[in-house]
């Protein structure tokens, strides 16, 4: 797929065609010769483009695309209102059924994800609408000191907001995504597409309702900034002209798809976008309603993506910089988890990158959900109940887990600070020249250095601590556990026998005090009725009854249920095989007269049934 500036994009098949493109798509419309709107030409040249994402709904069959205005386009698609949704559903309704028509034969769902050869729908004549450009709410804010710059990038991320896609079923309702922007001047906007959007194709009446993008935060990678700090000399241009030659371009993690890199003129920075998901995610699953803990407020606590600069080639000394051209990860198992970063001077930098075992921003499932006051549910016993009071024991360690200082994560592999790849010295270069910019960049690095050394240092003073509070728990924890073994030998031992001979000496009492109830019950029935009462010689006269007729007067007694229900069986197995076999018969007949019907119509074989019936 190949997009030009002019807003055609074009799809190649180079097994079949290379000269011919497949399919062209168009993002911008025709200029109007009569129009006399003056429209600034950065609206107008399509920068970059991206494809969608997602899961039951229109996410993989659109193309986004963003102007060097950084308006964005899409084909096939809109979130809007529109008035013919009778239409606009029958043609999706159509177009879905197209699609699935060409799955293999005895596909069925859910299936096993695979590759698929389809072709695109000839049910549909209308072309597939392209809709924008996006709302962007609110509006992208501007980097300080900088005057601006084209948009030169733009990717598509997919995340679940629970990171786990086998929890529910519903977790293909709360897919969500995620579209960053790059532009010239080193700023990122992030927007949530938060409004799924749906296929639409062209009609008479066109739909003016524009689609929506939620602006969560904007990037600074601090280009605007770095450069301002150097002093010019006098008729010097300044150094943010280096800008305009910038165009920075997103790289996509293969692995870890929160994590995504963005290379430039100036070096390459990291960019994790863990915290936002996490705080989403706390968001999207906040039930409570109270104001401290609503979704606006969540919201409003929320993290922001972070930035880190791994390799910087601007050279402070020379005021130049080598811009970096390449960078790729290796997704082969044969080859090592790392980033390979090339510069126009030949230059390439790799740096290893460590593999998580979980995404950060998905829930620990092996944990117990936390409760109002941060504690665990506990397990609530049956036969068991607590005593009222404090805890029998109490534990050093604090409720919350232990987590490492950040000065001590080094989850990603990638250095603290960024490392350098400056330009190769010419040959009539003097060597090294101690500058004000120079100095000053050594007393920010040092400061730095100073500052994570210190932080390392109390990371480590603190994970030693930790250790020794664990140390300290341990050794209470064994004492505890030499009480609980001394108990239950005791409760296994002695107290066992005590305990048994007590229950013994219980259950011998008890079996006293049963039979001197039974005497004392039949003593008192004895007088107070010495005799048989007539309800109950009414009751037993039923009784006997009831016996003479289930079961007879005698032995060879016809009238009885017991003989009736024997001579019942009887008939029941005579008249068994004989009704088979007429079962049997009666289905041969229907499938004869099924061979014989095939081949009639309706009304013919009603006919014929009637006649079949009569006779």
């Amino acid at each position: 797929m190949v997009m030009t500036t002019d807003g055609k994009l074009r799809e190649y098949d180079i097994s079949v065609d290379t000269d011919e493109p497949q399919q062209i798509l168009s993002f911008m419309p025709e200029r109007k010769t009569n129009s006399i709107l003056a429209v600034d030409s950065s609206e107008r040249e399509i920068a970059s483009f991206t494809l969608g994402k997602g899961r039951a709904d229109w996410g993989p069959l659109t193309i986004y695309a963003v102007t060097k205005s950084g308006d964005e386009f899409l084909a096939q698609g809109t979130s809007a209102e529109t008035r013919n949704l009778s239409t606009l559903y029958d043609y999706q309704h159509k177009y879905v059924t197209a699609l699935v028509k060409q799955l293999p034969p005895g596909t069925v769902f859910p299936s096993v994800s695979r590759p698929v050869l389809i072709h695109p729908p000839t049910t549909i004549k209308s072309p597939a609408a392209r809709q924008g450009p996006f709302l962007l709410q609110p509006s992208p804010r501007t980097l300080d000191d900088s005057e601006g710059g084209d948009a030169t990038d733009m990717a598509y991320l997919s995340f679940d907001a629970d990171g786990n896609e086998e929890d529910s079923d519903s977790q293909e309702t709360q897919h969500l995504g995620v579209i960053v922007i790059a532009f010239q001047d080193g700023k990122v906007d992030v927007c949530l597409d938060v409004e799924k959007v749906e296929a639409q194709w062209e009609t008479k009446v066109p739909n003016r309702d524009l689609p929506m993008l939620a602006v969560y935060e904007t990037i600074d990678l601090g280009l605007v900034s770095t450069l301002n700090k150097i002093s010019v000399t006098p008729g010097q241009a300044p150094l943010s002209d280096l800008l305009q030659g910038n165009h920075p371009v997103f790289l996509l993690d293969p692995i870890h798809t929160e994590t995504f890199y963005v290379y430039h003129a100036f070096g390459v920075h990291s960019l994790n976008i863990g915290p936002v998901l996490q705080s989403l995610a706390a968001a999207l699953h906040n039930d409570d309603d109270s104001e401290a803990t609503s979704l606006d407020a969540t919201l409003q606590k929320s993290a922001g993506t972070t930035v880190q600069p791994i390799l910087s080639t601007f050279s402070i000394e020379r005021k130049c910089s080598n811009p970096v051209i390449a960078v790729t990860i290796p997704n082969d198992v044969y080859l090592t988890y790392s980033i390979f970063i090339l510069t126009s001077a030949m230059r390439i930098t790799s740096f290893p990158l460590n593999l998580r075992a979980e995404s950060p921003h998905a829930p620990s499932s092996h944990l117990l959900p936390l409760d109002k006051d941060g504690e665990q549910f506990k397990q609530k016993s049956f036969w068991l109940t607590p005593l009222e009071g404090p805890p029998a024991y109490v534990s050093l360690l604090q409720k919350t887990p232990y987590t490492p200082a950040p000065a001590l994560d080094r989850s990603s592999g990638l250095p603290k600070l960024p490392q350098l790849a400056l330009p190769r010295a010419s040959s009539g270069d003097r060597g090294f020249v101690l500058t004000p910019d120079t100095l000053r960049y050594l007393g920010e690095v040092g400061r730095e250095l100073a500052n994570q050394s210190t932080a390392i240092k109390l990371g480590v003073r603190q994970a030693d601590e930790r250790v020794k509070l664990q140390q300290q728990e341990v050794y209470r924890m064994a004492q505890r556990a030499n009480q609980m073994n001394a108990l239950i030998k005791q409760l296994k031992g002695p107290r066992r026998a005590a305990s048994e001979a007590r229950f013994g000496a219980i259950q011998a009492k008890q079996k006293d005090l049963l039979g001197r109830l039974d005497r004392v019950l039949q003593e008192m029935m004895e007088r107070a009725s010495p005799g048989i009462s007539e309800n109950e010689t009414k009751w037993f006269e039923e009784l006997g009854r009831m016996k003479v007729d289930v079961m007879g007067l005698g032995r060879y007694d016809d009238e009885s249920l017991v003989a009736r229900t024997r001579l019942l069986e009887r008939e029941y197995a005579r008249l068994t095989p004989t009704l088979k076999e007429v079962f049997e018969k009666e289905k041969r007949r229907k499938e004869k007269n099924a061979l014989m019907n095939q081949g009639l119509g309706f009304s013919q074989a009603f006919e014929l049934g009637q006649r079949s019936n009569s006779e």
